[in-house]
């Protein structure tokens, strides 16, 4: 599998791109809306960012708790649940009078929920293509979210300004809908990929069982850390620039849309090698023109520059499903999207606190330096060759992991 044609006609998989897209505009939209509220009500940097970040701080706790299920729950079942849920979490945020800390409690809930989200939606992406499709097909779900972040700005932005915050809301909540619709009618059934009762006990297991992995836990942090904390500068966005706010996240999300294209599609197998590290720098470095308060056009490519980034997750992804075995491929997801997601929602934190001890512009710098910092520290454990396969994972085979080919 080589374009995205021949992925596009891949059965299922188009519900499964429809469904994704559709629910990251949903996020999208209500984020920015619960955000602006958030600041409005309170005037604080720090919970408008929790606002719009910090329900992943919650994954934590699903990751910890219901990620077994992702690989044992039926999938479409799962995906048409996940997002009903969504929908009525959204809009009963909405709801008029409700207190501030009313509207982080709805937030923290869904958080919990979203963990199982990753790992259902990449292990059934894992079923759905072909081994040799995944990155592919990764890279086309990446751009779907860059596209429909670019668009769910700037429609968020328009719709805060003409409807409010609140009707803005019960916009995202019925996109969610949309999605449970697409998710339900679009996919086909399918039986759970592994065996046995979810529980938080195989949780732990599964959990330790990844993290064994020197190679793994490299990976893991890579994906979840670096990420996190320029995530953290993204959040300050409203509070540092509140009217171009959604200027700044459309440009980081084309950054992150031209990141994926070159990376997923044209960049040759044999240049991407190696690549991981230089990319996570690029994503930590433009933010550090921050501390300078330099000029919105400025500001904009630098946000756009550091978003190409982002396109080291693909790399680090692909090279985490060479090192797990098949059954355990939603888990692997399901945990490197909620570790990711937490660190976000850490990041949100660390950004907003540093911002109400000095300002915007000098948190983003210190939070850049931070990712940094952390990539360089990585980047020894960080693959510098080729894939994985079979080999890397013999470093699990005392806990009984065997690699299998998934076609």
């Amino acid at each position: 599998m080589h374009t995205y044609r021949e992925l596009l006609r891949t059965p299922e998989f188009t519900p499964l791109f429809l469904t994704s897209a559709i629910q990251v505009a949903a996020q999208t939209v209500s984020g920015l809306a619960l955000s602006t509220l958030v600041h409005r009500a309170t005037g604080s940097a720090l919970l408008s960012a929790l606002a719009m970040f910090g329900h992943a701080l919650a994954q934590v706790v699903g990751a910890t708790t219901l990620l077994s299920a992702a690989d044992r729950l039926p999938p479409r079942a799962a995906m048409t649940g996940l997002a009903v849920l969504f929908g009525l979490g959204t809009a009963a945020q909405a709801i008029p009078g409700l207190p501030v800390w009313a509207v982080f409690t709805v937030l923290a809930v869904l958080g919990v929920l979203a963990s199982l989200g990753g790992g259902v939606r990449y292990g059934l992406l894992n079923e759905i293509v072909t081994k040799d499709g995944y990155l592919l097909g990764r890279s086309l779900l990446n751009m779907s979210v860059g596209v429909t972040q670019i668009c769910g700005f700037a429609l968020g932005g328009v719709l805060v300004a003409t409807l409010s915050p609140r009707g803005t809301l019960l916009t995202g909540a019925a996109l969610y809908g949309a999605a449970a619709a697409v998710a339900r009618f679009g996919l086909a059934r399918r039986p759970p990929r592994a065996t046995g009762r979810a529980s938080i006990a195989v949780t732990w297991r599964d959990n330790a069982r990844l993290w064994s992995s020197r190679p793994r836990r490299y990976v893991y942090l890579a994906l979840w850390v670096p990420n996190g904390l320029i995530v953290g500068c993204e959040s300050l966005f409203v509070a540092y620039a509140p009217g171009d706010a959604g200027l700044l996240f459309a440009s980081a999300a084309v950054g992150m849309l031209t990141g994926d294209v070159l990376t997923g599609r044209l960049l040759p197998a044999r240049w991407r090698r190696g690549l991981a590290v230089p990319l996570l720098l690029l994503l930590a470095v433009p933010y550090a023109l921050f501390a300078l308060r330099p000029s919105l056009p400025v500001v904009v490519a630098a946000v756009a520059l550091s978003g190409l980034g982002y396109s080291a997750g693909l790399l680090l992804q692909e090279r985490l499903m060479d090192l797990t075995a098949g059954q355990l491929a939603g888990h692997a997801m399901g945990l490197h999207t909620s570790g990711m997601l937490t660190m976000q929602g850490v990041g949100a934190a660390l950004a907003g606190t540093a911002a109400e001890l000095t300002s915007p512009s000098t948190a983003m710098a210190v939070m850049a330096v931070a990712s940094a910092g952390v990539t360089l520290a990585l980047a020894r454990g960080l693959p510098r060759g080729g894939r994985g396969g079979p080999v890397a994972l013999a470093t699990t085979g005392r806990l009984g992991a065997r690699w299998r080919t998934r076609r």
